[in-house]
């Protein structure tokens, strides 16, 4: 069961309109790092989650997120308020109105004309929110670490956006939301180490004699060690081919009727290496092409013969 408050989780104060910041602001609501998809991923987590402790945790969360919608959208809606009621009365004239939603480069236009100045379920590039930004695959151990990587990304896109506005209000709601994502992270960071063991993801263990190999898979510069490829976790080896000891070629086994298919059609699309055969591309290159496969013919003791238009488009 869902209830709603109408007072904001967090205060909104902003100062004057920006329709250009406004629009900036939809990357973290209709945007694949913003509030929306952060909601949903953990909403549907928590639908499919059976154990108490961390299903408490992602309803929690997603439900604090829609407030952070909800937040976001206030503020998107404000910032948009003194434009939306020029463009409603029409007091502007039409190039005066034109750079007052489309000034400083932003597309502000778009969501102005398109919703009128209403937060719209876009990123801030106009492109329409979508299930596929939510990546929920059914493991805890797999959903957590990605639950972790959304709310870094998220708090790099609201780092970003307190640094495009001097709007003090503003710098100080975005802050606030930056905040929380610091805390969502460890609170998934907590719950995964809790489970133990929680790595590799999944049920299966990995084939032994590979899951400590760094191949080093680029030639070149000395290559640099750390401890992403050192020993004493990682076994480090050159680049080589069929691993597994085997042909390194694809193998197929087919009965007799498929395999005697495959050749039948194998020998009807045989190519003829020995062949030179002119092209639509020599005929199209003009004379000097022509001229070329002229003289590299006679060079072989070779003649050609041509009709009228094969003279003319050769150049001969």
């Amino acid at each position: 069961m869902f209830a709603h408050t109408k007072r904001l989780q967090y205060t909104v104060r902003v100062n004057e309109s920006n329709p250009g910041l406004a629009n900036l602001l939809l990357e973290q609501f209709g945007g694949p790092q913003g509030e929306l998809a952060a909601a949903t991923r953990y909403f549907t987590q928590y639908l499919a989650e059976d154990d108490p402790g961390r299903r408490d945790m992602l309803i929690d969360i997603a439900t604090e997120e829609l407030s952070h919608l909800e937040i976001i959208g206030t503020i998107v809606a404000m910032l948009n308020k003194g434009a939306k009621g020029r463009i409603a009365e029409g007091v502007d004239a039409e190039a005066d109105m034109y750079r007052s939603i489309s000034g400083a480069g932003n597309d502000s236009h778009v969501t102005q004309l398109l919703y009128g100045g209403g937060p719209a379920l876009t990123s801030s590039g106009a492109v329409p929110w979508t299930a596929a930004y939510v990546d929920t695959i059914g493991d805890p151990t797999a959903d957590l670490r990605s639950n972790i990587a959304a709310e870094a990304r998220a708090k790099i896109i609201y780092e970003r956006l307190i640094n495009a506005t001097d709007d003090p209000g503003v710098k100080e709601a975005l802050g606030f939301l930056m905040t929380r994502e610091i805390a969502h992270q460890q609170s998934f960071e907590k719950a995964l180490y809790s489970l133990q063991p929680n790595f590799p993801p999944g049920k299966l263990p990995g084939m032994a004699k590979f899951a400590n190999v760094y191949f080093d898979m680029s030639q070149g510069d000395t290559p640099t060690r750390g401890p992403w490829n050192k020993e004493p976790t990682f076994e480090y080896r050159q680049a080589e081919t069929a691993v597994d000891g085997g042909s390194g070629n694809g193998e197929v086994t087919l009965d007799a009727d498929e395999a005697a298919c495959v050749q039948q059609a194998a020998e009807r699309l045989r190519s003829d290496p020995d062949s030179d055969p002119q092209t639509g591309a020599m005929l199209g290159a003009g004379g000097a092409a022509g001229a070329n496969t002229a003289a590299a013919r006679q060079r072989g003791g070779g003649t050609a013969t041509l009709d009228d238009d094969e003279s003319r488009t050769s150049g001969v």
